[in-house]
């Protein structure tokens, strides 16, 4: 019986050791993940205000040229037309409808 419970201690301490060890690798996988995403973030900052330094850039060399803005939000959109109408024909006798 004594050799029973010298087992499952064992394995009891087996089982803890194991989930320490786990435990201490999820976190560290988080902690990368972490690093990661903010990493990402930055790198996304750095792009959107290069992006915003490009455009302005084209403003700037766009006006030294006097040329217009490529969009500047007010331009006219053409109507759409609408479908021509079908005229409804009427049913003869005998002729069947299928709607």
């Amino acid at each position: 019986m004594s050799k029973k419970i010298e087992k499952m201690k064992v394995k009891k301490q087996l089982v803890k050791v194991n989930h320490v060890e786990f435990h201490q690798k999820f976190q560290a996988r988080i902690h990368e993940a972490e690093d990661s995403m903010q990493a990402q973030h930055l790198l996304i900052e750095a792009l959107v205000d290069e992006k915003d330094s490009l455009v302005q850039t084209i403003h700037d060399l766009q006006e030294a040229n006097n040329a217009p803005a490529p969009f500047d939000g007010d331009w006219e959109e053409e109507p759409e037309e609408e479908p021509e109408e079908i005229e409804d024909i009427p049913l003869g006798e005998g002729e069947i409808d299928d709607e």
